[in-house]
């Protein structure tokens, strides 16, 4: 069933509901102008979506239990990005960082993350490619806002 619904906080929700939650695809809008276009899954964020801050920030990717966690691309308002694996809405795995300048810093800031920070510097084109095609499948949800 589709439908939209306005919370008592102002935030609002359009899209497939099921037994009363967000389940399917639904776009979320928040009061601070934060927006998630994607799919939900017992009311929570789950697969694939994008994520747009208040600050323009924004995550494109896989979600799990509400928060990014798979491969996916962080961009920050400044620019930067990260392009990796993400654990329950941390950078945590392989993945890369590319500044606002287009550079990876020297030495390349490439490798395996932890708590966001890189902990071993090695190659990780595998991780790097995941996280594009996951940003790709997310950014198609966007078609329907």
């Amino acid at each position: 069933m589709k439908g939209n619904y306005h919370y008592p906080d102002g935030s609002e929700y359009s899209g497939d509901w099921q037994e009363g939650q967000r389940h399917g695809y639904g776009v979320m809008k928040f009061l601070d102008g934060s927006q998630y276009f994607g799919i939900f899954d017992n009311g929570l964020c789950q697969g694939t979506g994008v994520m747009i801050f208040s600050d323009k920030s924004r995550y494109e990717g896989d979600f799990q239990n509400g928060k990014f966690n798979g491969y996916g691309i962080f961009t920050r308002s400044d620019g930067m990005k990260y392009e990796g694996q993400f654990k329950s809405g941390q950078i945590c795995g392989y993945g890369l960082v590319t500044f606002a300048d287009h550079s990876h810093g020297l030495p390349r800031n490439e490798g395996y993350f932890e708590g966001n920070k890189l902990m071993k510097r090695e190659k990780c084109s595998g991780a790097i490619q995941r996280a594009r095609q996951a940003s790709e499948q997310a950014k198609s949800h966007q078609r329907f806002s």
